[in-house]
């Protein structure tokens, strides 16, 4: 009986990293990677200046897709996070992982061939932290499906359509946001063509420095400012997007206090083993410490220790 509260805490540790792996529109999701760029490995990007920023690549190769989905403007679409390409609905991302959720279309002359890299991007949601939550854990919690709104008022054709989650458990440090993206390839019908959104080009949405990147979660409270990265969010009553004072905030602004931490004890050999990139520590963490060879466990800030 002593070693439940050990196989608990083994069994409820998910796997850290994540894909968007199918999209769901009109009533019907569709198979696995079918008209999404998906990687085999689910690693992040950690560069905000890469080209990989676009639709993921570079250390996580993606794989080519010959299909186009058709989705209608107006409507609401469902990006379906898993942590691998074989995941189930409660295998999304470790809840360790908070961060915002974003989306991004991209008009393109043909789906199947852009690569995405520079201009032409804006912003068509986002989800960042209000009193404790985050829009990451909305999606681990909601069995991994992201909720996007495709404006109405744009004009019809062939898009990409570039779903991001953002976790910021070691982004206390630079380099430490870990990025997660797919691009879908869509072909949207029924948009009004009466507005014209602004655009940016990725990489350039982000720098290394913006306080949504950069930024001690471990700090905050349920009354805690938090902005997102990136552009504002265009939405046919604003017209073309590109006014208003920077990315949308939602909560008060941030105590300055910060909470004293306590003493945190060394580790004890828990018997089991992390796999690579998962948990193997920080302050409050039960599980493995120890991790399977040849990763060692990494302390990336007091709260949050991972295999590397």
């Amino acid at each position: 009986m002593k070693f439940l509260p050990l196989l608990t805490a083994v069994a409820s540790t998910a796997s850290a990293h994540t894909i968007f792996v199918q999209l769901e529109t009109g009533g019907k999701t569709y198979p696995v990677s079918h008209a999404i760029r998906t990687p085999s490995y689910d690693g992040p990007i950690t560069n905000v200046n890469s080209n990989d920023l676009a639709c993921n690549g570079g250390p996580n190769p993606t794989m080519k897709s010959n299909e186009i989905i058709t989705v209608q403007a107006g409507t609401t679409v469902k990006a379906v996070w898993r942590h691998t390409l074989t995941s189930g609905p409660n295998n999304v991302m470790d809840a360790s992982h908070k961060g915002p959720t974003l989306a991004y279309l991209k008009k393109v002359s043909n789906a199947l061939t852009d690569t995405g890299i520079g201009g032409g991007w804006f912003k068509i949601q986002e989800d960042g932290y209000n009193g404790g939550n985050w829009g990451t854990s909305k999606v681990i919690n909601n069995a991994g499906l992201h909720y996007i709104d495709i404006p109405s008022c744009i004009a019809p054709g062939q898009y990409l359509l570039r779903a991001e989650m953002i976790a910021l458990h070691g982004a206390g440090s630079s380099g430490g946001a870990q990025l997660y993206m797919e691009c879908a390839q869509i072909n949207i019908v029924g948009g009004t063509g009466s507005a014209s959104p602004k655009t940016y080009s990725i990489p350039g949405i982000y720098k290394s420095n913006d306080p949504g990147i950069l930024v001690n979660i471990y700090s905050m409270t349920t009354s805690s400012k938090y902005t997102i990265p990136g552009p504002p969010v265009f939405t046919c009553a604003g017209g073309g997007g590109g006014g208003g004072s920077g990315p949308v905030t939602t909560n008060p602004e941030p105590v300055e206090e910060v909470p004293v931490v306590p003493t945190q004890p060394e580790p004890v050999d828990s018997g089991c083993e992390a796999a690579q990139w998962q948990q193997c520590g920080g302050q409050n963490y039960s599980g493995c410490t120890r991790c399977a060879s040849p990763y060692t466990c990494k302390n990336i800030n007091q709260y949050y220790h991972q295999c590397s």
